[in-house]
């Protein structure tokens, strides 16, 4: 699979999840490498209005949707894979005003389960925000009927 193919795969199945839609959330770079996901500042992510801190929960939405869609990266066919289990260390507070990137490759693929690993930052991707590591159970392709709607 070339790096376009990911790329298409990995807008997809981006704009198949209504939550990120509403977040603002595109797809910043895509290859076989793994995924870079884009989450926009916005107000509506502020977590502490004091501070104007995001709120862990969208840093949570982005490193699982991120881990996830870097499944694209590595299957060979498209699939819609759930996430099993995702574990998010925080590092540090997002700083407010600033948009955040989530990075993901796959690192292990099973005939039953992929693992993922990433990282979300906002300037560097050296200084970290979280790093997260995923779990996700592999389905099959998309369902009979779905070609261009997962």
């Amino acid at each position: 699979m070339n790096d376009v193919s990911v790329l298409e795969r990995a807008n997809r199945f981006l704009g198949s999840l209504r939550h990120c839609q509403v977040l603002g959330m595109r797809v910043h770079a895509a290859d076989r490498a793994g995924v870079t996901l884009w989450l926009p500042f916005s107000r509506a992510i502020v977590g502490n209005p004091e501070t104007g801190t995001i709120h862990g929960g969208a840093i949570t939405t982005l490193m699982d949707s991120t881990c996830c869609i870097a499944t694209v990266s590595v299957l060979p066919e498209f699939e819609i894979c759930p996430t099993l289990d995702l574990r998010i260390d925080y590092m540090r507070p997002a700083e407010p005003d600033k948009d955040v990137f989530g990075f993901a490759e796959c690192y292990r693929v099973t005939p039953h389960i992929v693992f993922s690993r990433g990282y979300a930052y906002q300037d560097d991707p050296g200084q970290p925000i979280a790093h997260a590591v995923g779990t996700f159970m592999r389905r099959g392709g998309a369902p009979v009927g779905a070609e261009g709607k997962a």
